[in-house]
């Protein structure tokens, strides 16, 4: 009974110690604080982790939505059958395009690492992941050229009148046809349009100009002279090297302001990318609603719609159609250069 009691007090005496020694106690509640300290930091601290799941989802949706769908989808919808492309489009989309974009996102997203080493995965494949930074590479340069343009284009509209509105500015040749000035002229149906000129029927005989040789004349729209003679500088009387000209200091400073902001919106990686997604992956889907209604307010957008929607079946069996409608659904979910690997 002696020993019992012994042996009672004794490991009453050891709990007792255990309980009442300080440093125990605060190495246990720190180890208590570690997993919570660990869950607040970022997983990955080299590359950082996403803010929350709204971020990635907008910055998966901004890359998916952009200037392919507003500029290139319409146009090699139209050109390849109209409502007809629809249909191999949708398939492929279908049954490629969404499980190969999901598949890039769980290795991305799972591995936590870039295009070239995701590859760990298999080596045999990490060409592949540096073919993926270097086309990464190459779209970054063109797509940023592009927002100079945005740019130019941007601080060009701060005017009353609009410099692409009209034919009467010093880079408009005489192939510029204003529509407003040829209807004007037209209302008359004796007048003739010719050369930025509205020509009366006693002036035009002593010319010798005739109704067909006015309406078969080369025209070139107010815009399209802007983005060419204005814009891009592009010589009109020489051709290839030699008309590259000067270095055009309102484009390389519109270039150097693209640069800056992409710089800004990627300097703390996706904890500054993922907040600006708020506007750019948004913005895109307003846009295309003003130009869905815009366009549908058009003259004749009765007849584009239906040419969207009634299809021509004698396309699909073009085998240019079958490569654009491949090309189609892999370069607008990046599929090309594999940016969602990043």
């Amino acid at each position: 009974m002696k020993g019992e009691e012994k042996k009672d007090a004794g490991s009453t005496s050891s709990i007792g110690t255990i309980e009442t020694n300080p440093n125990i106690v605060g190495d246990s509640l720190a180890s208590s604080r570690e997993p919570l300290e660990l869950y607040e930091e970022d997983e990955n601290k080299e590359r950082g982790n996403w803010s929350g799941k709204l971020d990635f989802l907008l910055s998966c949706l901004g890359y998916a939505v952009g200037l392919g769908n507003v500029w290139r989808f319409p146009y090699i919808c139209g050109k390849n059958g109209g409502g007809a492309f629809l249909i191999p489009y949708v398939i492929m989309l279908a049954f490629v395009g969404m499980p190969v974009f999901y598949l890039e996102l769980a290795i991305g997203q799972f591995g936590s690492e870039g295009p070239v080493t995701a590859w760990k995965l298999c080596p045999l494949f990490t060409g592949i992941g540096y073919g993926m930074v270097i086309v990464s590479l190459f779209t970054a340069i063109y797509y940023n050229l592009i927002i100079a343009w945005t740019l130019y284009y941007l601080f060009a509209s701060f005017q009353k009148v609009l410099p692409w509105s009209g034919c009467h500015n010093w880079w408009n040749t005489e192939l510029c046809f204003d529509l407003n000035e040829y209807r004007a002229c037209e209302t008359n149906t004796s007048n003739l349009y010719y050369h930025r000129r509205c020509f009366n029927a006693s002036t035009a005989n002593h010319f010798g100009l005739t109704r067909e040789e006015a309406d078969s004349e080369t025209r070139q729209s107010p815009s399209g002279e802007y983005f060419d003679y204005r814009v891009m500088k592009v010589s009109r009387y020489e051709t290839g090297l030699a008309s590259m000209g000067a270095i055009d200091w309102e484009m390389v400073l519109c270039l150097l302001l693209a640069w800056i902001l992409v710089c800004a919106c990627l300097i703390r990686g996706i904890k500054s990318s993922g907040k600006v997604v708020y506007f750019t992956a948004t913005f895109p889907y307003l846009v295309l609603v003003i130009l869905l209604i815009r366009g549908a307010t058009l003259e004749g957008a009765i007849e584009g719609i239906k040419f969207y929607l009634i299809p021509d079946f004698k396309k699909l069996s073009n085998p240019q159609v079958r490569c654009f409608k491949y090309s189609i659904i892999y370069q607008p979910y990046g599929f090309t250069c594999k940016a969602t690997l990043f």
